[in-house]
């Protein structure tokens, strides 16, 4: 396996009509609720809203757009799931020689993660505009960042190198297509069971439900 690209899908939970509890613990509030206490209040990615939502996560091989590793939790951002997600490839399909993750998944858990693998990450280290103007597209590569550099520093830098560009730009044809399949075509978009271990049960099965499809179309091919 040549690369892959990783990416969450924040699915929100079928709630019942009990409403909202809120409990303290560790000096720590959180909100709950209890129709599912394990899920978590997230912030949605599609309008300015929180949403009751577990955390899904794949690992999507970037030459055959089969999804080789899941997880879920119940984290409400990504700077921890790298880990379970790379856990979750079989061995037997081997280990990425990169991979390619957007913004929240950047920080030392993550490049620790990727570290112990002998995956060489590419991390955006900030949300880039849509539109940069042409100066910004074909300005010349600066000089390497000093050894003494910050992880972030040297990570801006790698993304601006035409393999950098090349291998985190796939994400948009990769890990986001299969999202949407998920979404539009499967019609996946949240969950019927409540836990945590159950709602990680159903995000297998659409896993699985997906890769069967895309192995069916690879057939064609």
């Amino acid at each position: 396996m040549e690369s892959l690209v990783q990416g969450k899908l924040a699915r929100r939970v079928r709630r019942g009509g009990c409403g909202n509890v809120r409990s303290e613990r560790n000096a720590t509030r959180r909100v709950l609720t209890q129709s599912d206490p394990e899920s978590r209040i997230m912030k949605s990615s599609t309008h300015a809203g929180f949403e009751q939502d577990y955390n899904a996560q794949v690992a999507v091989d970037q030459g055959s757009l089969l999804i080789v590793g899941w997880a879920l939790s119940n984290h409400p951002n990504d700077s921890q799931e790298a880990e379970p997600t790379l856990a979750a490839i079989p061995s037997a399909i081997g280990i990425p020689e990169a991979a390619a993750l957007d913004a929240g998944y950047f920080g030392p858990a993550t490049l620790a993660a990727c570290a112990k693998r002998g995956i060489e990450p590419y991390i955006a280290t900030g949300r880039d505009p849509h539109h940069p103007s042409w100066q910004q597209r074909f300005a010349p590569l600066p000089d390497p960042p000093s050894e003494d550099a910050s992880a972030q520093v040297k990570m801006a830098y790698k993304l601006r190198t035409a393999l950098g560009k090349a291998i985190y730009g796939a994400r948009k044809c990769t890990v986001e297509p299969v999202i949407g399949i998920i979404k539009e075509v499967l019609g996946f978009r949240q969950f019927s069971l409540r836990g945590t271990a159950a709602a990680a049960g159903e995000w297998c099965l659409i896993c699985l439900a997906f890769n069967l499809k895309r192995f069916h179309t690879l057939s064609w091919a």
